[in-house]
């Protein structure tokens, strides 16, 4: 459909969104080029409605996004706008680091204890529960060595990897939201009565790989629905488009613009996608019809892997891995847009977990990895050794790789959990 289609379209049901709400509403902000569409239209067409904009900042925003964000927060901000900067939370008592946290069962089962820490199904009780039973003597080393999170510490990108584990493949291959020690526990004690193949490849993959989604949700949904409760918010509309991935196409199907669900502050909760029908082409035409300002981020250029110049298609998280398996993915542009980036990434862990996964996947047959025994080595391989790790099964540009925070687990429940073997 035409583009003023699309427009009356998303006027519409932002009418609605307005009339619906019965306190305040809330609009949700990335500093993307979709978001950021959004804003633009709700201030063209509804100049006299109050509402609040939030910014979710993970931390590991690109500058350019993050720099953005806030210009255009400041600008677009007036009496009846009010623009949000919110951040991840932060720990209200000391934690252990992973590795601290593995040394801790090590000497439990060493000292015939284990079982003081596990459920009867072989589960761990609680990390809080392990880390207890560490002794005085073994925190203060802990502290010596670095391996505590200290209270008052922010749930950053980097607590999150190491407490859960790094963004790699989509949430429907990496649903878990417990912490890794307690995944560990799961794998070593919890007798599996599942005889499903899918089920047990599962178990074999997040064994050798530590892999978690849940950083989305912990840098980015918590925060934003925290403060949604702060200021009331009991509509939110998001710039989510059906032409993304296969699990906002299937919640726009299903769905429509506007669907209803339930908050501790609201019971009435309306979330609302004007942009349902549109695609990244409207997107462009809209910004560039109406002189709509965007991040700088989208003007960076890459080479794809058929040597073409390209331009950044989508604004996210610096170290995001959740479409390593596909051609061209985040990381692969990261690597040529901010290089530097790219290796703090590599080096802090994530470069290990990646050579881990393409040796599951190749079930230890890729000949480098002999010889890449260190982070370094790999990182230097031309072609790069990270830039293609798992061939692309989906044949079009829709694809479930993509984590998305706003698209909630009964969605997800009918993708397949195995969608990118």
């Amino acid at each position: 459909m035409p583009l003023d289609y699309k427009i009356e379209k998303a006027v519409e049901a932002i009418r609605q969104a307005f009339q619906l709400s019965k306190n305040s509403v809330g609009v949700a902000f990335s500093g993307g080029k979709d978001s950021t569409v959004l804003w633009h239209l709700i201030r063209t067409y509804f100049p006299d409605e109050k509402y609040h904009v939030i910014f979710g900042n993970t931390t590991v925003e690109f500058p350019e996004s993050l720099k953005f964000a806030r210009k255009l927060g400041e600008e677009w901000s007036n009496e009846n706008v009010q623009f949000h900067e919110v951040l991840p939370g932060k720990l209200t008592e000391d934690g252990l680091k992973y590795n601290a946290q593995k040394e801790i069962l090590e000497w439990l089962i060493a000292e015939g204890r284990i079982d003081e820490v596990l459920k009867k199904d072989g589960k761990l009780k609680s990390t809080l529960s392990l880390e207890r039973k560490a002794t005085p003597e073994m925190w203060e080393d802990f502290r010596s060595r670095g391996l505590v999170w200290k209270a008052g510490t922010m749930k950053s990108f980097n607590w999150c990897v190491d407490q859960y584990g790094y963004p790699i493949l989509g949430k429907a291959a990496s649903k878990l939201t417990t912490r890794r020690i307690n995944i560990d526990c799961f794998l070593r004690f919890s007798n599996s009565d599942s005889e499903k193949e899918e089920t047990l490849e599962y178990y074999e993959l997040i064994r050798q790989v530590k892999t978690s989604n849940h950083c989305c949700s912990i840098l980015k949904k918590e925060p934003s629905e925290k403060k949604q409760a702060e200021l009331g918010v009991d509509v939110i509309l998001k710039g989510l488009m059906a032409a993304e991935s296969h699990a906002r196409l299937l919640s726009f199907a299903t769905r429509g613009y506007i669907f209803m669900s339930h908050r501790p502050h609201a019971p009435e909760f309306y979330h609302v996608s004007p942009l349902g029908i549109w695609r990244d082409e409207d997107i462009w035409e809209y910004i560039n019809r109406f002189k709509v300002p965007y991040t700088s981020l989208y003007d960076m250029e890459y080479t794809n892997h058929k040597g073409e110049i390209c331009h950044i298609k989508r604004n996210g998280c610096v170290g995001c891995c959740t479409d390593i398996a596909f051609k061209d993915n985040h990381m692969s542009v990261l690597r040529q847009t901010h290089p530097e980036r790219w290796e703090q990434q590599m080096k802090s862990g994530l470069g290990e977990q990646l050579i881990k996964l393409q040796k599951y996947k190749s079930n230890g047959r890729v000949n480098y990895l002999n010889i890449a025994q260190n982070i370094e080595a790999a990182l230097d391989m031309r072609p790069c050794a990270f830039d293609d790790i798992g061939e692309r099964i989906e044949s079009d540009d829709i694809t479930s790789s993509e984590y998305d925070s706003e698209i909630d687990n009964e969605v997800y429940e009918q993708l397949s959990l195995f969608s990118f073997l």
